[in-house]
């Protein structure tokens, strides 16, 4: 097992030469031998055509096994940059351009904006060509022609260059370049491997997008460096979920709540597949999981539903439920799950157990700073070394860590302080909510109010605005109760599944 490794490299070398790395529906298996000969060949033909460590390559590929086998090859000898593949032209020339990206790789005969953009940036494509026959994931590379030098700095990378480079999502603000280590991407993945205690007889899903650090380190690098297998999909499709459980078998699966939640409503008519192919544990984060959507999938899938915190500064995770016999609980992401975590006032100074404020950690799997940006590494560091979460939340004197949300979140009703989450955990008691988000709404007198966006269960479509706002006022203060509800059928989400409450009054077209 790679226990220390600090590189991709070396992340890599933990399975059997025959065991499977990589797997896809369908499709030939990919062993580790041949994983670790695919990225070889694949860190000797950047080098040969100048690009080598330090090097940022864009990735822009559909997820699937070539997206998680390109991934690994590329950040294990240059400076990986996956972007996601439904930006327009005007986004990608945005990243290519922060980025200062000396490659592009697309997959042969991909008509993305992004091969424009690059063109027109001068940043050369290379053409990924899938060869699926020779195992899932396996691919050969098409360079453009011309007389190149050889990389300076050719090989595997060394544990303090910069593995992956994403951005911040920049809800409120430009977004900011997080660069990460190849020692954090893999103290992230090994934090995550304790976590869940992989071995190499754990089998993934994964059904996570592979431009996010959610789907690359807990959804591909962490069972890896335990030598277990991930079968990659092409992404998430609740029809196909229970089809792809039946032939792949997993042991678990991690996913984002929208999409536990559009499984759970296909679970009832796929009773016969869960019983067959038992879980071992359901992991969800990247934001929060409702209570009572937890409750429901353990009874549903006879597993228990581990909630992590993760960011991409983290290089992913940062807390996490335990497995049993501990305990884990529902409305908390657990206890620290690598980094250390604390949480500190206003000035920085730490709170003693069961106060609110905001959460801080430190760790090998934190960043050392944004990338070219003093301003907001002055804001994001206490001088403690500590790095500031932007959440808030209170640690029980057990350790387990509860969010109370995001502090740019928090609705300043006039004065009052209201959690969105504390609301949105009433409203979903409601027998007739499946989903619900509160979010703030611009008011000319109290500055902000709240407003909810109700999606609700089938066959719950007589619900009213007044009956649903009485019903939280029985269980919540005046000031807190929603002063508008609005139905919706689907609450509109992020590029990652996420539901995002900064901006959604403007997206709803409320303001």
């Amino acid at each position: 097992m790679a226990e220390t490794a600090t590189t991709l490299h070396a992340l890599i070398q933990a399975g059997a030469d025959e065991a499977t790395a990589l797997s896809s529906p369908g499709g030939v298996p990919l062993t580790f031998g041949a994983l670790r000969a695919l990225t070889e060949s694949t860190v000797a033909s950047l080098n040969a055509q100048g690009i080598g460590r330090g090097d940022r390559v864009a990735i822009v590929l559909d997820n699937g096994p070539e997206m998680a086998a390109a991934f690994i090859a590329i950040a294990a000898g240059t400076t990986s940059a996956p972007l996601n593949p439904a930006y327009k032209a005007d986004e990608f020339e945005f990243y290519l351009t922060d980025l200062n990206a000396k490659l592009l790789v697309a997959a042969e005969g991909s008509q993305s904006p992004a091969v424009a953009v690059a063109e027109k940036l001068g940043v050369p494509v290379v053409r990924l060509t899938p060869t699926p026959e020779q195992g899932a994931g396996s691919f050969t590379l098409a360079f453009p022609a011309g007389t190149v030098t050889p990389a300076a700095n050719s090989g595997p990378a060394h544990p303090d260059d910069i593995g992956l480079v994403l951005h911040t999502s920049g809800t409120t603000s430009r977004p900011k370049i997080v660069p990460l280590k190849q020692s954090n991407v893999c103290a992230s993945a090994r934090n995550i491997r304790t976590t869940l205690a992989f071995t190499a007889e754990d089998r993934g899903l994964n059904i996570m997008p592979l431009f996010h650090i959610h789907g690359l380190i807990a959804g591909i690098l962490a069972p890896l460096s335990a030598g277990g297998q991930v079968c990659c999909t092409p992404g998430f499709n609740a029809l196909k979920f229970f089809g792809w459980m039946s032939e792949v078998r997993p042991t678990w699966y991690t996913a984002v709540p929208t999409m536990h939640q559009a499984i759970l409503g296909r679970a009832a008519r796929n009773k016969e597949i869960i019983a067959a192919n038992p879980l071992r544990f359901i992991r969800s984060s990247s934001s929060s999981m409702p209570p009572q959507v937890m409750k429901e999938i353990e009874d549903v899938f006879g597993a228990p539903l581990l909630e992590a915190y993760g960011m991409t500064e983290a290089a992913h995770q940062m807390a996490s439920n335990p497995l049993p016999p501990r305990p884990h609980y529902a409305g908390s992401v657990g206890i620290a799950a690598g980094p250390e975590i604390a949480i500190v006032d206003e000035d920085g100074e730490p709170l003693p157990a069961g106060e609110t404020g905001e959460i801080v950690i430190r760790g090998d799997n934190v960043m050392a700073g944004y990338e070219n940006n003093e301003k907001a590494n002055a804001d994001a560091f206490t001088k403690q070394g500590w790095f500031r979460t932007g959440d808030q939340g209170t640690l029980s004197p057990e350790g387990y860590l509860s969010i109370t949300g995001r502090l740019k979140e928090i609705i300043n009703r006039g004065g009052e302080k209201i959690s969105p989450r504390e609301v949105d955990e009433i409203l979903m008691d409601h027998p007739a909510v499946s989903q619900c988000i509160t979010f703030a709404m611009p008011h000319d007198k109290l500055g902000e109010d709240v407003v909810a966006a109700i999606v609700l269960r089938e066959g719950h479509d007589v619900l009213s605005e007044k009956e649903l706002r009485g019903f939280a006022s029985e269980r919540l203060a005046p000031f807190k109760v929603p002063a508008k509800i609005i139905f919706l059928e689907e609450i509109p989400k992020g590029a990652t599944g996420k539901l995002q409450r900064i901006g959604l009054a403007q997206k709803l077209g409320l303001v």
